[in-house]
This record gives structure tokens, C-alpha cells and sequence, in this order.
């Protein structure tokens, strides 16, 4: 679970409006990213609750959800899965009250929490030193000798304050990501409740509306390895750029299209209610499950129509 600290230092800068709200809708452009990767395990934790945060001095986060071009970005921030303030995401009973952490001499209480709990730590970069993917703190520490003497130690943490600084960070959220997932998928038993957890687990795929009656004929010997060929198909997804690989993303398994002789098969209704061709296919065990789906290139996914037995057979 990414879970993303809020540093409530870089909310306390005085600045102008345009340049405050600048920084806002960047710092949540890369929460948002983090959240693209993993939907389901993506936590922002802050001081306050977000609609009640202070983005600098004078500034209410209100001025940036009213200015041009937020409202998308509030909206999906406002979804995601929060807690405040930063104590409340500490295992229970764990308050950490014996270690401080300082950024150029300044206590850091989010970003601490978030080294404390393996977490990432996210500024509004309005200040040069919050605009960059890795941050060294001082860590001091009450040692137990019983005489009040401290230790004090430098840490690294990864830290976002703009869409690209997550780049550095997507083999950590994508293992965290790919782990849960796997937890998740284990557990199903049917195709139905394959399903109803797809967009949580799988949140850069699409489906047809037909999909949902392929899923639910799943027998139990294929949800697992039908929840496995998503996640591969997920993964070469999140890392699709059709414009350097215009054919087709990197494929974690063996994928194809049909032969000419087979593609008659494979025509299935789109969203829109058109016919269209899902000829791009994957195998999963055991045999003979088929999974066809279409590539979507202009919106850098793909459109899964059918899951089932090997289609004529």
C-alpha cells in the first residue's frame, strides 16, 4: 500500500495565488499518478482532512478548487482513501513520540511519519528544496539509557512533489501493488467476484458491457489465472507508450493476434454497441481458456471483450 504523507512545511510558504494553485494541481497530478499504478492500496494522509487544508498562508485549499481547470483533479482526489492526521496511519497503539524528524532545521512531522511507516512523502513544491524525488532527513532519536541523550542520524526518503518525480519510484508502488494484488486474486473464488474487483485491481484495463457475462461463466479452476493474465496485461499497460511502440505494448506473457482463418470469431459488440474486431488474444490454464481484447491506442489501454473457453472449440 503506497501510503503518501502530506509535508505540512511546504503548505506554509507565503505566495502568490496563481503560483500557489500552480503547485497544487502538480503535487496532485503526482498523487494521482501514484494512484493510476495501485487505486486500491494508494492512501494520502495529512495533518488535517484534505478539504480543510492550508496550502500556504492565507490560502484555503477552497481558492484551488474554485480556479480554472481543478475540478477533475478535486474529484479524484476527494475519492481517494485518507486518514489524519499523520499518527492515525501508525500501527495501533504506536505513537513514535521518541523520535523527531528535521528538514534544513525544520521539523518535518509528515515526512517523518512517512520514512517511519515505509511510505512516500509529498510536497507542494513552492520551495526549491520540496521540488525533487529523494529527501534527507535528520532523524533523532530518544535513546533507552535512561539519561535523556539522544542519537542523531541522516535518511533518505522518496518524496513527489510533480507527476515526473513518481517515475523514479514505479518499481517500489508496482511490487507493493503487484503483491496485493496477488493476495487479492488468491482469495477469489468465482468469476463474479473477479469482476466486481477489476477496476480496484486492474485500473488501467477496460472492458465491453458484455464482458461481465464471460466473467461470470468462469469456473473456479480459471478465476486465479484469469486474475494473473490481467495483472500481466495491466502491467504492460502502465508502461505503454503508443508512440514509441505503436504495435503494441511489451507483453508480460505470450500475446498475438488470430490467424486470418480464426478472426470471424473474434468480432464482439464495443462500448458504443459496434462491432468491431477483438482478435488480440492470451492463453491461461488450464486449457483451453482464451482471453481477446483490442488495443485502444489513443487512450493507451486495451478493451478486454471476451474470457472463456478457446472460442469454436
Amino acid at each position: 500500500m503506497p501510503q503518501l504523507f502530506l509535508n505540512e512545511k511546504s503548505c506554509e510558504t507565503t505566495a502568490d495565488p496563481e503560483r500557489v494553485n500552480h503547485a497544487m494541481t502538480d503535487m496532485v497530478r503526482a498523487v494521482l499518478a501514484v494512484a493510476g499504478e495501485d487505486r486500491a492500496g494508494t492512501l494520502l494522509v495529512s495533518r488535517e482532512p484534505v478539504n480543510a487544508l492550508q496550502l500556504a498562508r492565507g490560502h484555503a485549499i477552497q481558492k484551488w478548487i474554485g480556479s480554472p481547470g481543478t475540478k477533475d483533479l478535486w474529484q479524484r482526489l476527494a475519492i481517494l482513501q485518507s486518514k489524519w492526521p499523520h499518527r492515525a496511519a501508525f500501527p495501533e497503539g504506536e505513537t513514535h513520540s521518541d523520535v523527531e524528524y528535521r528538514h534544513d532545521e525544520d521539523a518535518v512531522e509528515g515526512l517523518g511519519a512517512a520514512h517511519l511507516t515505509g511510505g512516500l512523502g509529498v510536497s507542494l513544491p513552492l520551495e526549491p528544496r520540496w521540488d525533487t524525488d529523494r529527501l534527507t532527513l535528520v532523524r533523532e532519536e530518544l535513546l533507552d539509557d535512561g539519561d535523556g541523550d539522544t542519537a542523531l542520524t541522516e535518511v533518505e526518503l522518496g518524496h513527489a512533489a510533480r507527476r515526473e518525480h513518481v517515475a523514479t519510484h514505479l518499481p517500489w508502488i508496482r511490487r507493493g501493488a503487484n503483491a496485493a494484488r496477488q493476495k487479492a486474486v488468491g482469495g477469489l473464488r468465482s468469476g463474479s467476484e473477479l469482476w466486481e474487483r477489476c477496476p480496484a485491481l486492474f485500473p488501467l484495463l477496460q472492458f465491453t458491457p458484455l464482458a461481465e457475462q464471460h466473467f461470470a461463466a468462469l469456473t473456479e479452476a480459471w478465476v486465479r489465472p484469469v486474475g494473473e493474465r490481467l495483472g500481466e496485461l495491466q502491467d504492460a499497460v502502465g508502461e505503454w507508450d503508443p508512440e514509441r511502440q505503436p504495435i503494441a505494448p511489451r507483453w508480460r506473457s505470450y500475446v498475438r493476434t488470430e490467424f486470418e482463418t480464426r478472426r470471424k470469431l473474434c468480432w464482439f459488440p464495443d462500448t458504443d454497441g459496434e462491432n468491431r474486431l477483438f482478435d488480440w488474444h492470451c492463453d491461461f490454464l488450464p486449457k483451453p481458456g482464451r482471453m481477446h481484447f483490442r488495443l485502444v491506442h489513443e487512450e493507451r489501454t486495451l478493451r478486454i471483450a471476451y474470457v472463456g473457453r478457446k472460442l469454436g472449440v
